[in-house]
C-alpha cells in the first residue's frame, strides 16, 4: 500500500439489496485536508462509516497507515489515531462538559499529548465557561464544540467531521470554521463533509465528489473553484 494515513480501495457497500458504494477509491495523506462532497444520499456518510468499521463493505479494503483494517472493530480503528465527529454530534447529555472531555483523554498513537485539557479549553473558551453544565444544557453550537473538543482529546492524526456546521447560526458556523483552520494549522489531517462548499474549498487541499456511490471528480481546490460547472452539475450550487 501507499503511505496514506487512511485509504480505501474499490469499496462496495450495500444496505440490504441497495448498492450504495460502487467501487470507491479514497485516500487521506498525513496532514492533508480533504473535502468530501455530494448531494444528499450519494454515499458520503456510508463511505465514512465503511472506512471506520461501522458498516462492513461487501468488497474492497480499508487501510490505516498501510495496515489492513477491513472488518476490524471500530474502536480498534479509532485507537489507530482516527477521530470521528458524526452528524448529530453524539455527546453524552447526562455528563458535564468536563466529564465529556476528560473521559476521552489519551495520548496519540506515537505517545503525543499535544491536545491537553487546557489546550482544548483555550481553543473553545465557551466550553471553559460551562464546565459544570450537562451536555443537554448546551446550545447546538456549544454541543458541536464539545464534540470536536472531545475528539481532539484523543490526540488524533486524522479528524473526520461529518456536517459539523449543519443547523448552526451563521456566526456560530464561522467560529467552527475558525477552529477547523486552527486544527489544520496544527498538522492534523482533516476530512470534511459539509454543505458549505465555498468554506470547504477555502480550507481543503483536495476534494472528492460522489454521485450515486461513485467518484465523479477528484482534484485540488483551485481546480474546483475554477470550474464552477462541476459544482453546478454535481452539487447544484
Amino acid at each position: 500500500m501507499t503511505g496514506a494515513l487512511l485509504e480505501a480501495r474499490d469499496l462496495q457497500t450495500y444496505y440490504g439489496a441497495s448498492h450504495v458504494l460502487r467501487g470507491v477509491d479514497f485516500r487521506v495523506a498525513r496532514g492533508e485536508t480533504v473535502g468530501l462532497m455530494g448531494r444528499n444520499g450519494m454515499g458520503k456518510t456510508t463511505l465514512l462509516r465503511s472506512m471506520l468499521g461501522l458498516v462492513k463493505p461487501r468488497y474492497g479494503g480499508v487501510w490505516v497507515r498501510g495496515e489492513l483494517v477491513t472488518g476490524v472493530d471500530p474502536w480498534r480503528i479509532a485507537r489507530r489515531g482516527i477521530a470521528y465527529v458524526p452528524e448529530g454530534r453524539g455527546i453524552f447529555p447526562n455528563l458535564s462538559v468536563r466529564e465529556n472531555l476528560t473521559m476521552a483523554a489519551r495520548p496519540g498513537v506515537d505517545g503525543r499529548r499535544d491536545w491537553t485539557y487546557q489546550r482544548v479549553l483555550e481553543t473553545f473558551p465557551r466550553l471553559a465557561q460551562r464546565l459544570g453544565h450537562g451536555g443537554w444544557q448546551l446550545s447546538g453550537g456549544e454541543q458541536q464544540m464539545l464534540t470536536i473538543g472531545r475528539a481532539l482529546m484523543t490526540n488524533p492524526d486524522l479528524l473526520i467531521l461529518d456536517e459539523a456546521t449543519e443547523g448552526l447560526a451563521p456566526h456560530v458556523a464561522r467560529e467552527i470554521w475558525r477552529i477547523i483552520r486552527e486544527i489544520r494549522a496544527a498538522g492534523i489531517a482533516t476530512l470534511l463533509v459539509d454543505k458549505n462548499h465555498a468554506a470547504v474549498t477555502a480550507i481543503s487541499d483536495r476534494n472528492v465528489i460522489l454521485v450515486k456511490g461513485k467518484v465523479v471528480f477528484e482534484g485540488d481546490s483551485p481546480t474546483l473553484r475554477a470550474r464552477p460547472e462541476i459544482l453546478l452539475q454535481h452539487l447544484g450550487v
